[in-house]
């Protein structure tokens, strides 16, 4: 089971067990607006987004999103890893705190621990970061953890336009 760890922050694999703490971060307004609504309402939908999701990457990649706890109170505060999407040729870093956390670095401090393990861990050279274009706080962050924007473009057929920045490992 992967763990990283910065001095605030422990990055875990999420399992059934956070499946309260997925319904809350997937219900939030902003992951609503900017990510998605992912139908994620009862404890069975947050079982079933880990299995097909999270879970099924760790085994297919040997990586996925991970569970961000704060390491002095142990409080879930987000989710921040690699996604592997078939639209693009890279895995992407992405990041969601709950609202309480956001504008205390968590999301940058995750974030950059995420990019040294798909760099030493992972072997990775390459990795995107994808966001909606109006998402100025996730631009911030992936600007700040180095990232470089190439454009925008679409997942799929139909989808919204997003925001692509790239960063080399």
């Amino acid at each position: 089971m992967t763990t990283l760890r910065t001095p605030r922050l422990q990055l875990r694999e999420l399992n059934f067990d956070d499946a309260e703490f997925i319904i809350e971060l997937l219900n939030d307004e902003s992951f609503l607006r900017f990510i998605g609504d992912k139908g994620v309402r009862t404890i069975a939908d947050a079982e079933d987004y880990l299995r097909n999701g999270p879970l099924d990457s760790y085994s297919r990649h040997g990586y996925g999103l991970y569970l961000v706890r704060r390491v002095s109170d142990g409080a879930r505060i987000g989710i921040c890893g690699l996604v592997r999407r078939s639209a693009l040729d890279y895995p992407d870093v992405g990041f969601a705190f709950l609202p309480a956390f956001r504008g205390f670095g968590y999301a940058y401090e995750s974030a950059v621990s995420v990019l040294d393990h798909a760099r030493t861990g992972l072997g990775l050279k390459r990795v995107l970061g994808v966001t909606d274009p109006d998402n100025q706080v996730s631009i911030r962050i992936l600007e700040k953890a180095g990232f470089v924007y190439n454009g925008r473009m679409r997942l799929s057929k139909g989808a919204a336009e997003i925001s692509l920045f790239s960063t080399e490992l």
